[in-house]
């Protein structure tokens, strides 16, 4: 393992718009990572990036000659941050390179995927790790330990959505590439969000899809949907997400009064009260704990926090809202 001032060397796998506007700014101020190579399928963003982030040619791939990475010892980790339906085969094609690895979420559009990416990576003896930041977010942390320590009692009702209005012509609204709708990409973040607040996995789910408005852009996935996980115990946890509309919360009420957050799921911004007031927190730059923390894992032989295994139960439960939405029955988990 080849270390620059300690720090391991992570390769982003795909230029969009993440890895350009947060993960790589981020790099910059890691203190156990570094942005050592690039892959990309545009060439002419390869200049751009050298300049800004001073990578040598020899740390630059394309989707063609990426297996190649495994002789780059500058490389310690790969981060695949491409569309969904390629989240398996660079994963695996990494994990096979010999390289640690972080998938962006979903993990896969499909379970069978998943189960592949985490074989591979086993096989491999490497770490995957799921790109979901908000484990190391403070507010969202706090939700999962005043649910978890039930410090205002039991939840009676817990409800979450995330929606936003996406633009067209975008891979997001292609079913190839996304694997679905809003569920997939902003959905998830409530399917965590409940699970984590809750302290509990659910057993069954109901849903529904929204009305289409806009038919054209939506012609390949939905536009909006809304679901119920019945949790152990009977607690109903309601989500929803869309492309359409703007919500952003996840909101808990137990016995002795609400917590929630008002603005949950964002790079920054996060607010959110209790029954004891106002939450109070630093707001942190959410990639930089993120990669730092699985930086750290790999170092020290550690699994990491947010593992393969999380991510594969994730798309289980997605595949199951998107089979209650379209049999009109509630599906058992």
């Amino acid at each position: 393992m080849q270390r620059k001032n300690g720090k391991l060397g992570i390769a982003l796998v795909g230029l969009g718009g993440y890895a350009t506007g947060q993960l790589a700014p981020a790099l910059l101020h890691t203190n156990d990572c570094y942005l050592a190579a690039i892959v990309t399928g545009t060439p002419s963003k390869i200049p751009v990036w050298q300049d800004q982030y001073h990578i040598s040619d020899k740390n630059i791939y394309d989707y063609s000659n990426f297996d190649r990475i495994k002789d780059n010892k500058d490389v310690d980790i790969v981060y695949v941050v491409l569309p969904n339906n390629m989240h398996a085969e660079f994963t695996i094609r990494a994990a096979q390179a010999g390289k640690h690895v972080i998938c962006e979420k979903p993990m896969a559009i499909t379970v069978s995927d998943c189960d592949r990416m985490i074989e591979a990576c086993k096989k491999a003896n490497v770490s995957l790790s799921i790109g979901y930041r908000l484990h190391f977010e403070p507010y969202n942390k706090e939700m999962m330990r005043c649910g978890r320590e039930k410090l205002y009692g039991a939840i009676q009702q817990l409800s979450g959505g995330f929606g936003f209005k996406a633009g067209p012509n975008q891979w997001r609204l292609t079913q190839k590439y996304a694997g679905g709708g809003p569920l997939m990409d902003l959905g998830i973040y409530v399917v965590q969000a409940l699970c984590y607040t809750a302290g509990m996995l659910p057993v069954s789910v109901a849903a529904q899809e929204g009305t289409k408005t806009d038919p054209e852009r939506f012609k390949e996935v939905e536009q909006s949907l809304t679901w119920q996980f019945e949790f152990p115990g009977g607690l109903i946890g309601k989500g929803e997400s869309s492309y359409e509309d703007h919500f952003n919360y996840i909101r808990a009420e137990a016995d002795k009064g609400v917590f929630e957050l008002t603005s949950a799921y964002n790079y920054n911004g996060q607010r959110g009260n209790t029954p004891a007031g106002n939450m109070s927190f630093a707001q942190v730059n959410q990639q930089i704990l993120q990669m730092d923390a699985f930086a750290r894992s790999v170092k020290n032989r550690q699994a990491s926090i947010v593992p393969g295994g999380m991510g594969r139960r994730d798309v289980i439960y997605l595949q199951a809202i998107y089979e209650a939405m379209r049999s009109g029955k509630k599906i058992r988990i």
